[in-house]
């Protein structure tokens, strides 16, 4: 029976990282930066930037817009619109004027007859709403003629001017009466009751008379045949050569579509793609293993590529603008600050060749954002300050600048072809690259990251915090500090996060405000209420400032990073000064040795073990009562062996050469920590006198 393979810790990463590298593939296709197959920008009266273009097939010059707008409107005037007659609305009429006349017995029968003979001939004619004769954006134009389509669908064109409305029907009717019928009796007969339009607007016929109208303009005017030259690199893009550049690009979006790309281009994309992203894999694997082993910290930067695909992407196909305003030096920005400098670059390069691509002059392109990702990770070593942000932005400006300049004059030899337009997009892309500081607050927030602007500001010995340490526990704080530069110093020694190691260092014991007697640096004279409890019960309150201290620091919101040097500066260690007094005084007695020990974890990075090595070491040199050399040297290698001799620092990952620089640099300082003082004479009683 085979067995079923475990779905380990490590598989379950893999896996994870594997469809995070897939979901980022599928989103970069879906987003690929595409120009279409026209990449050539350019402007009217300005030289051509590129290689020399020819026809690559016969195509037609297509008018523009606005050329084929007027044409149409032109045309337009011509048409008439189509009518058809209601024969219903006469009958209709004449049956409710026999019945009103009828009626009224005042009204003599020869009014009638007369005006029945009228409504016959007014209807004849035609009677119209005058208001759908106008036509136009303002409905200030008329026609001066229609086409009325009779029952067998045949059009006849009528002169507007032989047609009737309501009112010139009623007029014709009384105006044309003979002269003797009494004009107040036919008024009072209310003809104007019987008078409506029979001629119906036909809108299915004219609207199809106006396609068919509109068919006859041409939408182009010549042709270019294939092989024929269009433009060469240096010549002036004049508006004949524009209106037939256009004319390509419309051919050419029309025969391969703007987003309908064919097979073999979208396989060409996915293959790209691919490539790129599984280089990047690579590199993580096998030179950035601890970046890779962490899945926050590759999505991080899947997203940071993706940002800037997204938004080359949407620059590129719904706005004018170039794409030279996207800070791309956005990414090797925050990548150094969160990461490392080679990091930073590689990604860089990535991303800036899944957007080069698409762009025409991709060479160009390439050198610029390459030169401005190499002047960041130059520039941005340590980010310490936020003027270095202003700093570095201004130096990409300059950066773009200056290999903007000599690649073009290197390529056209003429201070002409420089787009002084060029420099405007540098300014804004280096202005947007101000706001990098909000995005590494953002990126902390939401991946637990630490910038080095954030442990300065941490390390603000000013802060409220502080300062309410340093006055509830003013032993602890002293201690702390004194930690802090011992562990700063010796990690800084061995390549590790001294800045890091410092502000865990100044926080490790934040605990001891909860009860801060409890620890002798803040006892006065003498006076420690410990001594009167049972040895385990003291353990307990001692071990407890690590829980109090991740509590607290979870209540001020203190980085995760920070609460794990609080978490970790004992692992899990003995409270060794009361398991000792237990066992002297007990020593046949079975003995609780959980009650004894710290909860851990244990130390997991070499800043978190140096802060373990440097905090005993500080705290025990207190007890010394003398401080010679020997004495310092035989403190310092006692605590940190027996701390090896314990397993305290198996998880974490130092050397036992680091380890051995850590002594040395512990030694050192608190020889110049301890150092024997000059003892000032004191004057003799006659020079007092």
């Amino acid at each position: 029976m085979s067995k079923i393979p475990r779905f380990t810790p490590n598989r379950f990463h893999a896996f994870l990282i594997a469809l995070l590298f897939l979901s980022a593939i599928i989103l970069l296709v879906q987003m690929f930066p595409r120009q279409g197959s026209f990449k050539y920008p350019f402007q009217v009266n300005k030289p051509w930037s590129y290689e020399l273009i020819t026809a690559p097939f016969n195509f037609p010059i297509y008018k523009d817009d606005k050329q084929v707008e007027r044409e149409q409107r032109e045309i337009l005037r011509t048409f008439l619109p189509y009518y058809k007659k209601n024969e219903q609305v006469e009958a209709k009429q004449q049956k409710a004027l026999s019945v009103s006349l009828d009626s009224a017995l005042h009204i003599p029968a020869q009014y009638k007859n007369y005006i029945s003979g009228q409504l016959k001939f007014v209807y004849k004619q035609g009677i119209i709403n005058k208001e759908s004769l106008f036509y136009g954006d303002s409905k200030t134009i008329k026609y001066n003629a229609i086409q009325l389509v009779d029952g067998g669908q045949m059009a006849h064109v009528i002169p507007v001017d032989s047609l009737f409305t309501t009112r010139t029907a009623y007029e014709y009717i009384i105006n044309h009466r003979p002269d003797w019928l009494n004009e107040e009796i036919l008024k009072s007969c209310n003809i104007n009751y019987f008078l409506s339009d029979n001629l119906m607007y036909d809108k299915t016929l004219s609207e199809r008379g106006k396609q068919d109208m509109l068919a006859k303009v041409s939408i182009s005017q010549g042709m270019v045949q294939a092989g024929e030259k269009i433009i060469d690199r240096g010549e002036i893009v004049t508006p004949e050569t524009a209106q037939i550049l256009n004319s390509l690009k419309k051919e050419l979006e029309k025969q391969k579509g703007f987003t309908d790309q064919g097979d073999l281009m979208w396989i060409g994309e996915i293959i790209l793609i691919v490539a790129l992203m599984t280089l990047l894999f690579l590199y993580l694997f096998l030179f950035r293993y601890h970046i890779y082993k962490q899945t926050k910290s590759v999505l991080c930067l899947l997203l940071l590529i993706l940002l800037l695909g997204i938004l080359s992407s949407l620059t590129l196909r719904f706005t004018p603008f170039s794409i030279y305003i996207i800070p791309f030096a956005l990414l090797p920005i925050l990548t150094r600050i969160f990461f490392d400098s080679r990091t930073a670059l590689f990604v860089h390069i990535i991303t800036v060749l899944y957007v080069a691509t698409s762009l025409p002059d991709s060479f160009g392109f390439l050198l610029l954002q390459l030169t401005a990702g190499m002047t960041v990770v130059s520039n941005l070593k340590d980010l310490t300050q936020r003027s270095q942000l202003a700093r570095t932005a201004l130096l990409i400006f300059v950066n773009y600048a200056i290999v903007y300049t000599g690649y073009t004059l290197l390529l056209e030899g003429s201070w002409a072809s420089i787009d002084w337009h060029m420099f405007l997009y540098f300014a804004i892309n280096a202005f947007l690259l101000l706001f990098s500081y909000g995005f590494i607050w953002i990126f902390e927030k939401l991946f637990g990251f630490l910038s080095n602007v954030s442990l300065i500001e941490l390390s603000n010995m000013n802060s409220d915090f502080m300062l309410k340490f340093a006055e509830i526990a003013p032993g602890s704080f002293q201690h702390s500090m004194q930690v802090s530069n011992l562990a700063a110093e010796a990690t800084r020694e061995i390549n590790g996060n001294a800045l890091l190691v410092r502000v865990g260092a100044l926080y490790h014991d934040l605990g001891k405000m909860e009860n801060p007697l409890y620890f002798t640096e803040n006892q006065l004279n003498g006076v420690n209420p410990l001594a009167e409890m049972e040895y385990q019960q003291a353990a307990q309150l001692i071990i407890k400032h690590v829980d109090d201290g991740v509590r607290l620091a979870k209540k001020q919101n203190l980085p995760q990073v920070i609460i794990d040097f609080i978490a970790t500066h004992h692992g899990k260690g003995r409270t060794k000064y009361f398991y000792n007094s237990f066992k002297n005084k007990f020593p046949g007695a079975n003995i609780d040795e959980s009650a004894f020990h710290y909860h851990g974890p244990a130390p997991q990075t070499k800043e978190q073990a140096v802060l373990m090595m440097a905090d005993a070491v500080e705290a025990s040199s207190r007890s010394l009562s003398s401080y010679s050399d020997e004495i310092i040297n035989h403190l310092v290698d006692d605590i940190i062996n027996g701390q090896i001799a314990d397993g305290l620092l198996k998880q974490a990952k130092i050397t036992f050469s680091d380890v051995e620089v850590v002594k040395a640099v512990f030694k050192e300082k608190l020889k110049t920590i301890y150092h024997t003082r000059v003892q000032y004479p004191e004057l003799n009683n006659d020079e007092k006198n």
